[in-house]
């Protein structure tokens, strides 16, 4: 989750001082630290002499060229190595190590520059105790800079917890210093090997002890630094925190940390998917780019969420031109400028058209010459169609028709629709839209001759290979309710949640378009294809994970001072309690284990155009009867929401 809800504890007051030396200039406190390093070597040579002439010394003759010499070696050296360039609040072992070589050459260059003028008053052995002490003067100057800004954040409002005490989580501890809300309490790891151990100087300690040590140290927030671990070991870890009052925040992945996007200290929200009762669907890489490498392809409602992921997934597999088609100006402006910056190794082309103007599209098609068509523009937000029945019929199934006319008359060997678990025995105009949709192409491809006329009377072979994918609900896409979920948590609630006792199937975004780019590689002709998506995750079931996952709490009869409350706002309009994603029995395996392909019922093409025709007259002049007759007629098991007719 992206946004946290508001913090009302109030932040701690720093010292006026320490705020005050903080707030100079960069270039202000560069010039400070030179100038405590030319005192310091100053002190350190005042040293030396004491020490090797064993009384209080006082500098005269040629002993102040030795004086002058230090400084002048000291600041280029510290300068070449960045010494200057790092910041006390950064200070770290590199950054010693770094230090430590620096004087070292500092001081193998004074001892040869003394010997070799043979300064009269001036022992040799000054060569050699002065840039040791030079060295602990220097370091003890960094390490106190270092613990006077890291005791600001004994005062930090968030006292974290690190889940993994391997690299990752000893490098987020490292760079905690410049992260000044949150105070390192302690690390957790599953290797007894580790537990009671110190990382520099943090203890280690046990999962089982963690309920324990976040009431003991008041802990805030937990962050999992696990970046190489596996989803289910992510999601039990999760599960064992559920119960805690803590905030879980995890590490970018290994991907993005490699990349130099994010680094360590990055923390974002656990996402989503980690509550997903079932691992993600990993892709067939010989699916994936059967029939777009070297190839042009086109999408549309390639601003949308479905449509823009599966730009991003074409892209990789490097087709020769990718038609990103789009009626919303800024959903197209916004994918085409994020694709490229990519980069991409192919020609993008941005093309403004409404899938339900077709003499627009088949120009589009007449110029490019798609070989595949992704059709992913739709209306799909359950009440926002069910009030505008005529728009989303128009759009969803007469959209498509005129997109499959275009595909049949240019030659375009693959057309794959993205359809809805609710098109499947559906309550609603969106779903029932959807199906009306499935229905066209299956009687298409099933069409013993040409569907439009086209034909001489002989049979006919359909020479699109068009095929559908059917899943349900897409985390964090347009109209989900997980970024709803996030805004009413950010707001400090309540959370809307329509039925106690509603499910809903989900799967990620890169997971619907890889399998709606897989489908369309093993389509036959008329294909339904469908994810295995595990068991149906009930909703409210979801809305609490969520708040837990905030460190928040919910508010109910049981628990009153809790600090977010669950509302049951009743099914809206068209809405089911669950859904299905089939509408027949016993669907068939196919080259990929979690992917199926769904038997279903169809009519015929030849039965199928009168009810489209009447269909096409009822939306345009927006009679809301006719409309709802039409899909009965069309759509077997349609069982429009009384609630929702006008």
């Amino acid at each position: 989750m992206s946004s946290r809800p508001p913090d009302r504890r109030p932040h701690p007051r720093q010292p006026p001082l320490l705020n005050r030396i903080l707030g100079w200039s960069r270039a202000a406190k560069r010039l400070v630290v030179v100038a405590m390093d030319v005192c310091l070597g100053l002190a350190a040579m005042w040293l030396a002499f004491t020490l090797r002439l064993e009384t209080p010394h006082w500098p005269e003759g040629k002993q102040w060229l030795a004086y002058a010499l230090a400084p002048a070696l000291a600041f280029p050296i510290f300068a070449k190595l960045g010494l200057y360039r790092a910041i006390f609040r950064y200070t770290g072992l590199t950054a010693l190590i770094t230090t430590g070589k620096a004087v070292a050459i500092y001081g193998a260059l004074l001892l040869g520059c003394l010997l070799a003028a043979q300064w009269e008053g001036v022992p040799r052995s000054v060569g050699i105790l002065q840039p040791l002490l030079f060295m602990l003067l220097v370091g003890a100057s960094r390490a106190l800079g270092w613990l006077a800004l890291a005791g600001r954040s004994s005062q930090a409002p968030y006292r974290l917890l690190i889940y993994g005490a391997g690299s990752a989580g000893a490098q987020t501890a490292a760079g905690l210093g410049s992260v000044r809300q949150y105070q390192l309490k302690g690390f957790v790891d599953d290797d007894a090997a580790k537990v009671g151990r110190s990382i520099n100087g943090v203890r280690v300690h046990a999962p089982q002890a963690l309920p324990e040590v976040v009431r003991r140290l008041a802990i805030t927030d937990v962050l999992l630094a696990l970046p190489s671990s596996t989803r289910q070991r992510r999601r039990e870890i999760i599960e064992s925190l559920r119960d805690l009052p803590v905030r879980i925040r995890t590490l970018p992945g290994l991907s993005d940390l490699a990349s130099g996007r994010v680094t360590v200290t990055d923390f974002q929200d656990v996402e989503i998917e980690d509550l997903l009762g079932r691992e993600p669907v990993a892709p067939d890489p010989g699916l994936l780019g059967r029939n777009l490498a070297d190839t042009v392809v086109l999408v549309t409602g390639a601003g949308g969420s479905i449509g823009s992921e599966l730009c991003r997934q074409i892209v990789s597999e490097r087709p020769q031109r990718l038609l990103l088609v789009d009626h919303s100006e800024y959903a197209l402006y916004a994918i085409h400028h994020e694709l490229q910056a990519l980069a991409p190794p192919c020609e993008l082309v941005p093309l403004l058209a409404s899938v339900t103007h077709e003499a627009r599209m088949a120009d589009i098609c007449r110029q490019h010459r798609p070989a595949s068509v992704y059709h992913a523009a739709a209306y799909k937000h359950v009440p926002m169609v069910e009030a505008n029945a005529g728009e989303g019929i128009l759009n969803n199934v007469f959209g498509t028709l005129a997109m499959v006319r275009v595909a049949l008359e240019h030659g375009v060997r693959h057309f794959v629709l993205v359809s809805t678990d609710k098109a499947v025995r559906p309550t609603n105009v969106m779903g029932a839209s959807k199906r009306v949709a499935e229905m066209v192409l299956q009687a298409i491809a099933a069409s013993p001759g040409a569907p439009f006329g086209s034909g001489d009377g002989r049979t006919w072979q359909c020479p699109t290979r068009f095929s559908m994918v059917r899943f349900g609900n897409v985390l964090g896409s347009s109209g989900s309710v997980i970024p709803l979920f996030r805004q009413q948590i950010a707001a400090g609630g309540p959370l809307t949640v329509t039925h106690p006792e509603v499910t809903r199937y989900f799967m990620t975004i890169a997971e619907a378009a890889q399998l709606v780019l897989q489908a369309g590689a093993m389509a036959e002709g008329g294909d339904v294809f469908l994810l295995d998506m595990g068991e149906p995750v009930p909703i409210l079931e979801l809305a609490q994970r969520m708040v837990a996952l905030s460190g928040l709490s919910v508010r109910d009869e049981r628990h009153p001072e809790g600090d977010i409350e669950i509302v049951f706002t009743g099914l809206r309009a068209g809405e089911k309690l669950y859904e299905e994603l089939l509408i027949g029995d016993d669907p068939l395996p196919t080259d990929h284990p979690r992917i199926l392909r769904a038997r279903e019922e169809y009519r015929p093409w030849a039965d199928l155009q009168a009810a489209l025709q009447a269909l096409l007259q009822a939306a345009q002049a927006g009679d809301r009867a006719a409309m709802t007759d039409l899909l009965r007629q069309l759509v077997p098991g349609y069982r429009p929401d009384p609630s929702a007719q006008p």
